[in-house]
């Protein structure tokens, strides 16, 4: 007689999977709804359909939960950062690209809110920066590097300071203001004076 065979490794892995993913959603779309203030394990779970042991089996509370799902996301949807031959062309494509991450609805909602619980945990404020800030940063150094190899920018130039230029505007504007009618137009015209100002002799 055949020897009954036990439940394969796979399938329990893809059950855990499907779990993950739905405690991620369920705690990005809480965050969302009721800020980081508000969010409680037992809502998660409740809205990811599963009990809370799997929620506490995973971590001991919501602030190295949100971390880790936070630094998952970011890494899971990766950084533009783009090669266009030219530090003009990559400026506006990585200006574009921000946009887009930053005007995605649930981000729009979650990023603001956790910026300001930052100040209030250090632990939450390292992983905004780590997972957040930067990604970002670093394909933004990236892509000036090139330029310098171009001969675009001076290889003495700040690149702590042009990264700056090109991340704060927009990204103020997306998280803080609304969108103006000339969107595309505002981001021509940003990315003419980033360029501007990197190529500065200040800079």
């Amino acid at each position: 007689m055949d020897q009954p065979t036990s439940r394969r490794p796979a399938g329990r892995a893809v059950l855990q999977d499907a779990v993950s993913t739905a405690i991620e959603e369920a705690a990005f779309a809480e965050l969302a709804e009721v800020g980081y203030g508000g969010l409680r394990m037992e809502s998660v779970a409740r809205r990811a359909g599963v009990g809370k042991a799997a929620l506490y089996r995973r971590w001991p509370s919501k602030e190295p939960m949100v971390v880790e799902l936070l630094s998952a996301a970011t890494r899971g949807g990766g950084v533009l950062a783009p090669d266009t031959g030219t530090l003009a062309g990559d400026v506006e494509a990585y200006l574009r690209g921000t946009r887009a991450q930053l005007r995605h609805p649930i981000v729009a909602r979650i990023v603001g809110d956790l910026v300001g619980e930052s100040v209030r945990s250090s632990v939450l404020a390292d992983a905004v920066r780590a997972a957040v800030a930067g990604p970002r940063r670093a394909a933004a150094s990236a892509m000036l590097t090139r330029a310098v190899e171009r001969g675009e920018l001076s290889a003495d130039h700040d690149i702590g300071l042009a990264i700056d230029l090109m991340i704060a505007p927009v990204s103020f504007r997306a998280l803080l203001m609304e969108s103006p009618a000339d969107e595309d137009d505002y981001l021509r015209r940003l990315t003419v004076a980033t360029v501007a100002a990197m190529q500065a002799a200040l800079l």
